[in-house]
């Protein structure tokens, strides 16, 4: 049961309550009834078949590749997979659906109810259900800015196969959407049926919000249509609970409506009446036969499943004795975590998550990269915590040595000798240096007698003579040797 996170209002407390509908676009080189292709940003109706233009006397025929990545999202979805689904014709007209309805799934969808586990800041956990997954054609794209006074439609999108995820209305804050919808992308990511790419429209949400007084019934809902960011859902979420509330508490009463979030001015505003189920005039497609599927081929979908971002948190925590918060932050892309592991193969792994978590993810963020095209290979960084760990160099020319990294490419062992940088652990060397700064700062000598913290001032006059390259250890042990009988 969720945990109320009240908003307050004038005459008392409120409760929020969330479901989300997330449209995942699925991966796939064709569309879900046709074999026209779905790359993205290719010219404006380029990709279009008879199908998926509605043509007279065209027969859609399913795509088994796109069938399995909803099965494979269901089973990441720890959800049930309906052996035997149907196709239905939702009727709505729009100037970007051509055939005046849209293939989808309704009573009878491929996946049913499902879980996601979300990890709060405080260290709850919370699990929100999945009522359904059902398959569904994407429409076309309506362009009204290309014209003064015409829209234009782009079909490249029509019959692009969506994955349809609905939740339960079990979220009670934007702060939880906003952890369910980052938790979904993960998944989807990791089981590789939707890229999550939220700016280029293969992720989209729909928020249904309402709020009741603590533990009443359910409110009058409004779900709000086509958000295409995180940021975006929470905002409209926080605006339109807070809305609702204001509306009620100055004796109005809200209409069941869909409304459409403008981020210019963070508000909702009413785009049309809410449709029920019996608007569409929902019925069988007559060209599609019920979907029924091998359970032999389902469980072996579920055999090649990959090791998922929870499963891989608690192995992170076990294996590696990582913090739970930084697995998590590892865990949350794939190819973060596997980039990771790499590094961390046979070296201290605490050291390895501190060297991604902060310089690597530091560098990457200031370059605008995503670890996929990092210019430092995880092989390289792992030789640089090898150089820091046998004592070539210091931790502290290690953080110049990679900068120089992340500029060049290079290896962090060409970098060393080409500047030179090699750590100095010449017991006499280092002790010629320690009784250069012992003798030219007798004051401070005596302040260590009563002040400790002086070590510090020390181990910095004898890293700079020696340019950062003294073993700090060695220089620590020197002078605390020598300034305790000074």
């Amino acid at each position: 049961m969720a945990t109320a996170e009240l908003i307050e209002g004038r005459t008392g407390s409120w409760e929020v309550v969330i479901g989300l509908e997330v449209h995942a676009q699925v991966t796939a080189a064709a569309k879900l009834f046709s074999g026209a292709a779905t790359a993205f940003g290719a010219a404006p109706n380029t990709q279009v078949s008879p199908v998926d233009a509605a043509f007279p006397g065209m027969l859609p025929v399913i795509n088994r590749h796109v069938v399995a990545q909803a099965v494979k999202t269901g089973l990441g979805l720890d959800a049930k997979i309906n052996l035997r689904s149907v196709f239905d014709r939702k009727n709505y007209f729009y100037p970007d659906l051509p055939a005046g309805y849209q293939i989808s799934q309704y009573q009878q969808p491929i996946v049913g109810h499902g879980q996601i586990a979300l990890d709060l800041p405080d260290g709850r956990s919370r699990t929100i259900g999945i009522t359904r997954l059902h398959l569904e054609q994407d429409a076309g794209k309506s362009l009204h800015d290309q014209h003064p006074t015409q829209t234009y439609v782009d079909l490249n999108r029509a019959g692009i196969g969506l994955m349809e995820i609905v939740s339960e209305p079990d979220l009670r804050s934007a702060e939880e959407a906003g952890l369910y919808l980052r938790k979904l992308r993960s998944l989807l990511r990791y089981l590789g049926t939707c890229d999550g790419n939220m700016e280029e429209g293969s992720l989209r949400c729909d928020c249904n919000v309402s709020v009741r007084r603590p533990g009443g019934p359910y409110g009058t809902r409004c779900e709000i249509k086509n958000l295409n960011s995180v940021r975006f859902v929470m905002q409209a979420i926080d605006y339109e609970a807070r809305r609702q509330i204001r509306l009620i508490e100055a004796g109005g009463a809200v209409a069941q409506e869909t409304r459409l979030f403008d981020s210019s001015r963070g508000e909702t505003r009413p785009m049309r009446s809410k449709e029920e189920a019996h608007d569409y005039r929902y019925f069988p497609d007559p060209d599609l036969l019920p979907l029924e599927l091998d359970p032999e081929w389902v469980a072996a979908l579920r055999a090649d499943l990959p090791e998922l971002p929870d499963a891989k948190k608690a192995r992170f925590v076990a294996d590696y004795g990582l913090r739970v918060e930084d697995a998590d932050v590892l865990v949350a892309e794939r190819a973060t975590a596997e980039y990771f592991e790499t590094v961390a193969a046979g070296r201290d792994a605490k050291a390895a998550a501190n060297w991604v978590t902060g310089d690597l993810f530091g560098a990457l963020n200031r370059l605008g990269r995503a670890i996929e095209d990092c210019p430092v290979t995880p092989e390289r960084l792992g030789q640089l915590i090898d150089l820091v760990a046998d004592g070539t160099i210091s931790g502290r020319i290690a953080k110049d040595v990679f900068a120089d990294m992340i500029e060049t490419g290079e290896a962090p062992g060409a970098i060393v000798e080409r500047k030179g940088l090699r750590q100095v652990s010449d017991t006499g060397a280092i002790e010629a240096a320690v009784d250069t700064a012992l003798a030219a700062h007798p004051a401070q000598v005596m302040q260590y007698k009563t002040n400790p913290k002086v070590l510090g001032f020390f181990v910095g006059q004898v890293m700079k003579a020696t340019q950062g390259k003294a073993n700090p250890g060695l220089v620590n042990e020197l002078l605390r040797r020598k300034l305790a009988s000074a």
